[in-house]
């Protein structure tokens, strides 16, 4: 494996010493299948190992025999199903085992948490834990660099992401050719067919113009105008891209204050390759009108990369008043709410007044290119407090 992945610590020593269904998450290509299985070589235990995209072990293991999946999972110590998405009723499936045959490890991944979740998460109530694995983290792939190094990465992660395989192609034409098979292969035919979507090519239409409004707080209501569908079908389809990996929004933050906007959301992309592919824009950050979005995207990539892989559950916002003030990333841990400033190049930026004057305990950072590696590798990283 190229970078080695900063959950597979967890994930190994969970399979050892839990008896829970492990289920990996991800999108298609990030990496789930050779993380699992570079796991499973670590391990002892004797492995069953089925790719659900095949269809030959579909039948039992959507059964409810346990007779039958007794028979298929007989003298093996652990169960990988891949891409379990694929396989009908597979958490009734998976209780079943895990109660009748306790001892057996059961670990599957995933690229959509509509399914498996749906599947799962009441017949599986105690018996499973989550994780979601993301496109290489900053902290992976800087492995081995130094500071002034990872910094020359930077300009690259905005244009063409980090997918494992496009990060480890030297050459510029192929990274594109990758990300547009990522695209056309993988991210719109895994879509269309975990759902019933009515107009395909709207969905493409709508990662455009959301593409194009990364960072920027989004209508709904104009999306719905523009696309010539109505708002449920919008939501219903931004809903299917956020449980395929392929968005996430952010919330507005506020106490309600009526000069605060806290209704709306922003979009961003799990992959800047993929966004850069689906408005076909692969120019040098230099020569971008969209830099400083790409950048804000990036930097709360990482951010919740860190959150994920160390299992700290904080609170993510934007924050706007009507009037313009405005933060970019809001943090809330513990109570404690910490402000960040994106910024690509280096220079300071002032809280707003009104800011300070709401949430008068707040911790404030700028980032920047000459602070992110810290950022990117140090979950405590605030330089001061207001």
């Amino acid at each position: 494996m190229p970078y080695k992945r900063q959950i597979s610590a967890v994930l190994t020593d969970k399979l050892q010493h839990s008896n829970k269904v492990i289920i990996v998450y991800g999108a298609r290509q990030c990496g789930k299948t050779t993380l699992c299985k570079e796991i499973i070589a670590g391990n002892p235990f004797k492995t069953l190992e089925i790719n659900a995209d095949q269809s030959k072990y579909l039948d039992i293991l959507s059964s409810r025999d346990l007779k039958r999946l007794r028979a298929l999972t007989e003298g093996y110590g652990l169960l990988f199903i891949d891409e379990a998405q694929r396989i009908p009723d597979i958490g009734i499936n998976l209780k079943i085992l895990k109660d009748e045959v306790p001892d057996l490890k059961i670990l599957i991944t995933g690229s959509s948490s509509i399914s498996i979740a749906k599947s799962t998460n009441e017949t599986l109530t105690g018996r499973k834990l989550t994780y979601t694995l993301f496109p290489v983290s900053l902290t992976e792939a800087s492995e081995g660099k130094n500071n002034f190094e990872t910094i020359d990465m930077f300009d690259d992660l905005l244009v063409y992401g980090s997918y494992p395989e496009v990060l480890t192609t030297v050459n510029l034409t192929d990274k594109e050719e990758l990300l547009h098979e990522i695209v056309r292969s993988y991210l719109y035919k895994d879509i269309l067919e975990m759902a019933h979507v009515e107009y395909s090519h709207k969905i493409k239409d709508l990662l455009r113009l959301l593409a194009f409004q990364t960072g920027s707080e989004v209508s709904i209501n104009e999306l719905s105008k523009s696309l010539g569908i109505n708002r449920q079908t919008v939501e219903r389809y931004i809903d299917l891209l956020e449980k395929t990996f392929v968005i996430y929004a952010l919330g507005g933050y506020g106490k309600n204050l009526r000069k605060e906007i806290s209704k709306q959301r922003k979009y961003y992309f799990y992959d800047l390759g993929v966004r850069n592919c689906i408005i076909g824009n692969f120019a040098h950050v230099s020569q971008r009108n969209d830099t400083g979005a790409l950048w804000e995207n990036f930097v709360i990539n990482e951010r919740k990369k860190q959150l994920e892989y160390n299992r700290i559950f904080a609170e993510s916002y934007f924050w706007r008043t009507y009037s313009g003030a405005e933060i970019d990333y809001i943090e809330v841990r513990n109570n404690q709410i910490n402000a960040f400033e994106i910024k690509y190049s280096k220079r300071k930026a002032k809280i707003p007044q009104s800011f300070i004057e709401a949430y008068p305990h707040t911790n404030y950072s700028v980032i920047c290119k000459e602070n992110m590696v810290e950022f990117a590798d140090g979950l405590g990283f605030i330089k001061g407090e207001l």
